[in-house]
């Protein structure tokens, strides 16, 4: 294979050549050994940190910067053992920090693998669906409207195909694209007419094309050498800038209070150089540095778990508005339905009947329709039809295959010489096909109903054909509204032969139609569907479907599906594409409020609607499929596309992509998103009020003039007792009635619902605590006791009350205590740290601590555990007593 091949200025022949390839593919083996040799189908990002990078990065604040220089001030002073354990603590916390950066980073790698693209590709002749970074050079590949180009293709065939490739060249145009021409050397990537290049996005029709450069060597592969092209994961939320807002605040704030506390020891005539200590700990444990890794790891972990669940998040940001949603605005094929469509009713020859065999010759050009007039792929696999498509297309396929119309067979006969593809504006299909030995060409037309009745001229009922007049056409409707009310999918058929002087005026080949029939397809809904819909309206959140199909056939489902109000008129609940037209900005926002179906409508209704939610103020989810669904998404504060039938596009604007285009998955991952943002909070409420405990503590004891821990102490507390337990608190089981709460205003506070109160009386409360025990240890024992009671005590009254902040309003005991194994082995790991300087004498010696009785040990864990019967009290009389406030938070 030449480097160097000018792919554009050669024939289709000599690049299959050049090559190695074929028209069916590359063979497995082949394939496989090429991605070997050139490496993955991707752009590569920037260079990532290394380990010793993030390492030295953790020494890149203020408070570290001064704890390092104090550690420095107290070997001058011959302090060696406190300086040694300064600088222990500091590399065993940046050892801490380096970890969860990694664990973030790992988690958000893993994310990114799951984003991954797929595309269509020949192997041994069998078109398949692999990851577009497995792509390799020689591949042939298939590309549609709505599609992201996987590679840079040199086309092979073309069928009206345009594409948008304004990312590469500026280009606002969609460029029309003709595998058939060759080109001078010479020619600028904008002019390349026979190629298809990365990242660009087809807008219509579609092509099959051969890979000529994967990854870096792909054009856009080129400017990714200049500019790195960052991933669309985004690292820090809007969440995260909230934190770093509050933690800004905070910063002032506690760095105000170790001014005090410093100034006070000071006037006490304390040691002027431990009370410079004391006061740095005090700022570096009480501020919350560590929230925003491990926020990130919360989100993160919380992702894969949802993708587990086949909601797949493209942004971390999305699961903070996920929990908030309050209207899911969502389509019914595939989502609400099961996607698995069957052909059960037919009319034509003037009659509605459950089965026709080919009789005469309207029955044979309608099944020659059903098996022509699509790009389903038909395979024979151990003699067994396999079917690659769209799911309606693919009923259509199989009902003619089964009536003895093998869809390759006649495709021999009748070649297809042009088509028009399906747009969800013109709402139908056509192709034009060469019939061997006869001289005319045939057109064949599918579509909505009222779409290619608006086409037809003539009707054919039994060989003959007729004027279509308005009695036939009222047959028609009469029919279709008799389907459509059993929930059935119609589509209707039509057909005419031209020759090939009126295929050069395209603009008039699907004028003058000879309509065919109707055939009605059933796409019953989802088990699932059913308590997914009952959830939504359990949880406050407004389920809304919304529909290209009939009026009846929408309404039909939605009744089933109890999405429809019942004790409302079903006539305000439902309103079609037609009436939204009709409607201006105003009156379509009074409308939402009470539709509940939307039936026959295109993409920029769908954006509509979308505005409209918004302009009363509500967090909207949308779904979508098509490429002229990427608006609507976009627009929507959750754009959620389709995995199975969604165009490139559509997932690539999408905030979440569902693996299995369940609507149940949607609301299941609503609930994630719920928890997850329930646990942030839990987290935040656990180090926050630990910090206030050990702020209020020393605050307090400076002002009493005790001294009831070391610098080092304070430090060490804040190493073992942090990390672990928030994070098994970031992985805490979904409260049961998460989903039972109505959504979470946009605007609310990450504060608000008593979190603030809780995290300020919590942290009062445990301050208190841990004073009270040096004051009983200091009245009873020796100061060195009083000392190591407070020490330990500090430690494991916050140990402790991570059970306690599982829930804020919901006991423990309800929950069960031991319930969350994370934070069971989290309260183990941080008490072994915490208790292995007590029982090893050397280390006993370093921190300065006594060996403890079994009466003090009583004393220091009857307090710890007393902030729980505390916290259960108040708890008690929240839910007896605030229950209103709970249930609208």
């Amino acid at each position: 294979m030449q480097q160097s091949f000018n792919f554009h200025s050669k024939s289709i022949e000599e690049v299959i050549e050049n090559l190695k390839t074929s028209p069916n593919g590359l063979a497995f083996d082949e394939a496989e050994q090429r991605l070997k040799l050139y490496g993955k189908n991707i752009i590569e990002e920037g260079k990532k940190k290394s380990i010793f990078s993030l390492f030295v990065e953790q020494f890149k604040n203020v408070m570290v910067l001064v704890l390092i220089a104090a550690a420095i001030i107290s070997i001058f002073l011959g302090e060696a053992a406190d300086a040694a354990i300064i600088i222990a603590v500091l590399i065993i916390n940046a050892v801490f920090g380096v970890a969860q950066e990694l664990k973030a980073e790992k988690a958000i790698e893993a994310l990114k693998k799951l984003n991954m693209p797929y595309a269509k590709v020949y192997r041994n002749g069998h078109l398949m669906q692999i990851k577009t970074d497995e792509l390799v050079v020689g591949d042939i590949v298939e590309i549609e409207a709505g599609d992201i180009v996987p590679a840079d293709l040199r086309l092979v065939e073309s069928y009206n195909l345009k594409i948008d490739e304004s990312a590469l060249t500026g280009e606002s145009i969609p460029v029309e694209k003709d595998a058939n021409a060759i080109l001078d050397q010479s020619s600028p990537i904008a002019e390349r007419t026979n190629m298809a290049f990365m990242g660009t996005v087809v807008t219509y029709g579609r092509a099959k094309g051969v890979v000529v450069a994967t990854g870096m060597k792909t054009e856009i592969g080129k400017i990714a050498n200049f500019v790195n092209i960052q991933s669309n994961i985004e690292t820090k939320t809007p969440l995260h800038e909230k934190l770093e807002e509050i933690g800004k605040y905070l910063t002032v704030g506690i760095l105000a209070i170790a001014f005090i506390v410093f100034i006070t020891g000071v006037l006490y005539k304390r040691d002027v150089f431990e009370m410079f200590l004391t006061a740095v700990s005090l700022a570096v444990a009480a501020i919350p540095e560590g929230l925003p890794a491990i926020v990130t790891i919360v989100l993160a972990i919380g992702v894969q778990k949802m993708a587990r669940r086949n909601a797949i998040i493209r942004r971390l940001s999305s699961i903070e508005t996920l929990g908030r949603v309050e209207v899911i605005c969502t389509d019914k094929t595939g989502t609400l339905t099961q996607n698995k469509m069957n052909v059960v009713k037919i009319y034509c020859n003037d009659n509605l009947s459950d089965n026709l065999d080919l009789e005469d010759t309207t029955t044979k050009i309608l099944f020659r329709i059903m098996a022509l007039c699509n790009d389903v792929k038909m395979e024979l696999i151990d003699k067994q039809p396999k079917f690659i498509g769209d799911p309606t297309e693919t009923a259509l396929v199989k009902f003619a295959y089964e009536k003895g119309l093998n869809k390759n067979a006649i495709e021999k006969v009748m070649k297809r010489v042009y088509e028009i593809p399906f747009d969800s504006t013109r709402k139908m299909m056509t192709t034009v096909h060469e019939v061997k030995n006869d001289q005319n060409l045939v057109v064949f037309s599918k579509g909505a109903v009222d779409v290619i009745i608006d086409k037809c001229r003539f009707i054919m009922i039994k060989d003959e054909i007729l004027p279509l007049d308005e009695k036939a056409i009222n047959k028609i409707l009469q029919a279709n509204k008799e389907m459509s009310s059993n929930a059935l999918r119609v589509l209707a058929f039509a057909y005419k032969e031209i020759d090939e002087t009126q295929l050069q005026n395209k603009n008039t080949i699907e004028d003058n139609l000879i309509f065919v029939g109707l055939v009605g397809m059933i796409d019953p809904p989802r088990k699932e569907a059913y308590d997914a819909v009952k959830v939504c309206y359990d949880a406050g959140i407004l389920p809304v479907m919304i529909t290209g199909d009939h009026k009846d056939t929408a309404l039909a489902i939605a009744k089933d599906l109890k999405i429809i109000d019942t004790n409302k008129a079903e006539n305000l609940q439902v309103l079609t594409g037609t009436e939204i037209e009709k409607l201006d900005h105003e009156t379509l926002k009074e409308k939402v409020k009470e539709v509940r179906v939307y039936a026959r409508v295109s993409p920029e209704h769908k954006l509509r609607i979308v505005k409209a939610w918004k302009d009363h103020g509500k967090i909207v989810a949308m779904t979508g499929d098509g490429v002229n669904d990427a608006p609507a998404l976009k627009a929507a504060d959750i754009g959620v596309g389709m995995g199975i039938t969604g165009t490139d596009v559509t997932k690539s604007v999408s905030d979440i992509i569902l693996a299995d285009d369940n609507f149940a998955t949607i609301v299941a991952a609503v609930e994630e998103g719920r928890k997850i943002y329930d646990n942030i909070r839990k987290a935040i409420q656990f180090l926050l009020s630990s910090n206030i405990g050990e702020v209020v503590t020393l605050f307090l004891a400076t002002l009493l003039n005790w001294t009831v821990l070391y610098p080092i102490h304070i430090l060490w507390v804040n190493l073992v007792t942090d990390t672990f337990p928030a994070l098994a608190l970031g992985v805490e089981k979904a409260e049961s009635d998460v989903m039972k709460r109505k959504p979470k205003k946009s605007s609310e506070n990450i504060f608000a619902g008593g979190l603030g109160f809780s995290i300020l009386y919590q942290g009062l409360l445990k301050g208190l605590i841990t004073l009270l025990v040096f004051f009983i240890g200091s009245k009873f024992y020796d100061t060195k006791v009083a000392i190591t009671m407070t020490f330990m005590t500090l430690s494991l009254i916050q140990l402790t009350h991570a059970y306690n902040v599982r829930s804020n309003i919901n006991s423990l005991f309800k929950m069960g205590v031991f319930s969350n194994k994370y934070l069971n082995l989290a309260f183990i790991a941080s008490f072994a740290l915490q208790t292995v300087v007590l029982v090893v004498p050397q280390l006993r010696e370093i921190f300065r601590l006594a060996v403890l009785s079994f009466t003090q040990w009583t004393i220091v864990i009857l307090a710890s555990i007393s902030i729980i019967p505390i916290v259960e009290v108040v708890k008690y009389i929240t839910r007896h007593f605030f229950v209103d406030e709970h249930k609208g938070n």
